[in-house]
This record gives structure tokens, sequence and C-alpha cells, in this order.
């Protein structure tokens, strides 16, 4: 645990300081899935608690409860009377080759259209399952991936070693961090209870990672406005990840909601993105670009696979990336199973965002940017061994917070938060919205 949480401080230039992890027990994996965790949300803690020293002169404690830490990697709204849909599209999922094994993403309807244009209309999995049999895998990941949609083979950790894309965000820097010469630093505005008050955060991510960051950063006080295109859905993770949040939708091929979009981010603080590395390009909001419409603003990205090599553009998940770089085949040799067996939770995911909160936070006063991957956190926690078999204790009732969450969907609780900041309390205004339900625009 240790050299994890060390691997991360250094990776953000945090001090080598021992943060206490209370609890015991694991989530039962092929590897450390709750020490990163528990890893990934002390840092974001420590990142805090940093700008808080430097801004009060006093450095409040912290603590990470490993229970709930691994239970928040999983899921932490707890519906009273109601249900979060499905995460997943019936076809989505993992299908036998002729030669391995592959899995399809087809949550968004765009990227199951991608998958049928190449397989056939597929009602659902047998049928599916019955064309993808015909297939050598690696044929099937280029023709899915070629019509747009998203697919990843098995690989071992050994052959995404060897492979170009494996060779180059391997060589990445866990966060790649490039400073900003026209520092424009603006005056704290927050305090103990809320460090980040008056700190506006644009967050144009989807799904889990960069809405965890956000998450975590309206948790510490900042206004969080999410901004999503006229369409998109992701009902099985709004509950989840919306919590403390403004969501508004804006068109960025329509000149109008270009205009409302270039003005929101003239005053953002930091902004927060997850498309693929040229997509800002395309759109005419390139590097260049945001630095003019607002000088000084953190841009904190993420994407995929990387940020080199031959699939830096490519769609990814994090279940892909887990088969791209053998974690799923790792996880099949562990558990001796016959399928692709994935991390219990979706880690990569959630321990990007945690890495890209703290990368954000790190950047508060200095300006900059911080680039991650849910691929390069995946060799960091190949790389840091096994998991163990000590089980966690089960949730119970005393796990949940008192509040209650009026959410539009139903009431809910929250499970208690794993990250204690001395005097600094994670607590969110606002409660989960709908995608879309806010005005864009600031307070």
């Amino acid at each position: 645990m240790t050299d994890l949480l060390t691997s991360i401080q250094a990776a953000l230039g945090l001090p080598h300081t021992p943060i206490p992890f209370t609890s015991s027990g694991a989530l039962p994996s092929a590897f450390a899935v709750t020490d990163l965790a528990c890893a990934s949300i002390a840092a974001a803690g420590q990142a805090a608690s940093e700008l808080l020293h430097q801004q009060t002169g006093r450095l409040p404690s912290l603590e990470v409860d490993r229970r709930l830490a691994s239970f928040w990697f999983a899921t932490s709204i707890r519906p009273m009377g109601w249900s979060v849909p499905p995460l997943w599209d019936p076809v989505a999922g993992d299908y036998a080759t002729k030669d391995g094994w592959i899995r399809l993403h087809t949550n968004a309807p765009h990227h199951r259209a991608a998958a049928e244009s190449v397989l056939g209309a597929c009602a659902n999995r047998a049928a599916m399952a019955s064309k993808v049999a015909q297939w050598v895998k690696s044929d099937l990941e280029q023709a899915v991936v070629d019509a747009g949609g998203c697919a990843a083979e098995m690989r071992s950790w050994a052959q995404w070693q060897a492979h170009p894309q494996g060779l180059a965000v391997n060589a990445e820097p866990l966060i790649q961090f490039s400073a900003d010469d026209s520092k424009n630093p603006k005056p704290w505005q927050g305090s103990v209870a809320q460090p980040l008050a008056g700190v506006k955060v644009l967050d144009l991510t989807r799904v889990l990672a960069g809405p965890i960051a956000s998450r975590f950063l309206a948790g510490l006080g900042a206004d969080v406005l999410r901004i999503d295109p006229p369409t998109w859905n992701e009902p099985g993770v709004v509950p989840e990840v919306t919590l403390g949040k403004r969501c508004a939708r804006l068109d960025l091929h329509d000149k109008t909601d270009r205009a409302v979009f270039e003005s929101l981010l003239k005053d953002t603080d930091i902004l927060l993105h997850g498309y693929r590395a040229d997509a800002l390009e395309r759109l005419g909001y390139g590097v260049a670009v945001r630095q003019k419409l607002a000088p000084g603003l953190i841009d904190v990205c993420l994407n995929a696979y990387g940020w080199s090599g031959p699939w830096q553009n490519r769609r990814g998940f994090d279940s892909l990336v887990q088969m791209s770089s053998g974690i799923a085949e790792a996880g099949m040799q562990w558990k001796k199973a016959n399928q692709p067996t994935p991390l219990p939770v979706q880690a990569l995911d959630h321990a990007t965002g945690y890495l890209m909160a703290a990368a954000a936070i790190k950047l508060l006063g200095r300006g900059g940017s911080a680039r991650l991957s849910l691929a390069r956190t995946a060799r960091l926690l190949i790389e840091h061994g096994a998991g163990t078999d000590e089980a966690l204790r089960a949730e119970d009732q005393s796990d949940q917070g008192m509040l209650v969450e009026q959410t539009p969907w139903g009431p809910a609780h929250r499970l208690q938060v794993p990250l204690k900041i001395t005097g600094t309390p994670l607590q969110w205004a606002l409660p989960a919205a709908e995608l879309g339900s806010h005005r864009a625009q600031w307070w």
C-alpha cells in the first residue's frame, strides 16, 4: 500500500507523508484494488490538505476507511424505494471469437449501431455471440473501431507491454503536468470548511472518471457546471455522479451555443474534459484557443489509451482498457475461470478520477495542465502486484449517512464518505440531478 501511495504522491509532487488507512479487508481481485482506492482517495485529500496548509498555515490530518473506499469505488448511492437503471446495454459484454475473447461496449446507441454495422442487427446476447464466434478477435476489434465503435480483444500483460500502444502509454508519466507561463493567480476565496469555495469547474466529461473528479471537487465547495451534448444520456450512472453539480446541455456545433460555451469558459478556473485527444481541436477549441479564451485556465484531461502512440485518439472505457492491458486475462488466471475476469469494480475510472481531482487542486494558484489516462493508471495497478484474500465486512445500515438526498428519481442515502480531513467535511450542497436540468450559466 505504501508503495502505491508513494508512487502517486511522487507523480503529484506531494510530500511522501504516511496517511492512515482504517478498517481492514479488501475487494477480492487479482490486483490490489482496495489499496488503489485508498491511495487515490488519500492523494486527492492530501492535495486539499496541502492547499489549506498554503493558505492558512495549518496542515489538516487525513485518514481513509478501507471498507468505505472499496464501496465508493462501486457505488455510493442507496435509493429508497426506487432503483438505478442498469449500467450495461443488453448486448454489451465479453464474447468468444475463433481465437480468444473480445469485449464489445455498446452502452451508447451510436456505439451499438457501429458494432451492428459490422456484425449485423442483434436482438440479444445469443444472437451477438453466434456472430462474434465467426470472427478472429483482432480482425473484429479493428472492424468495430473502424466503424466508430468500441471494442477490445483480450490481451495478456506481456502482450500489452509489447504492443505499440502499450509501449507508448507505459512510457508516459502517471500524470503529465505542463506549466502555464501566463500566470494569473486568482486570490483564494475558500475556507477550512470549504477549501474550493469560489472555484468554477466546467465539466465536459462523461460516464465515470471525469465525473468522479468533479464530484470530489464539488464536495470541497467548488461550483461545478457539467455540460453535455443535446441527446447524450447515461442513465445508469447519472444518479451516482451528478451529486453536487448543476447539469446543462450545449451543442458545440451550434453557433449560439458556442458563444454561450465561450462565455462560460472565460470565467472558468478548472476545465475537465475526457474527449478523445483530437476532439476539442476538431471543434475549434484546441489548447491555444482555450488558453486565449481563459488565460491561466487549469486544464485537466483524460483519455482511455494515453497521449502518444497509434491509439491516442481511440475510443475507450474502463472495461475495454482492462481487456487490452492484461487485467481481465490476469483475473481469469487468478480465478481459474474459463472467461475474462475483470476487476470487481471500475477501479481505473474511479482512481483516475481522484487523481484528476488531486491534479486540479495541485494546479490552483499556478495554472497549467495535467493529462491522465485509464491505461496508464492500469500500469500503476498491475505493477503494484497481487491483491489480498482478506474479505471486507459486509455493508450495513450504519455505513449510510444520516441525510436523505432528494433526487429527481426519489429519496436516497449516500454511504458515509471514506475520506476524513480534519475540519473539512466532504459535503455536497446539491442532490444528484438529471442531465440538462439546469441553465448553462454560472451562479
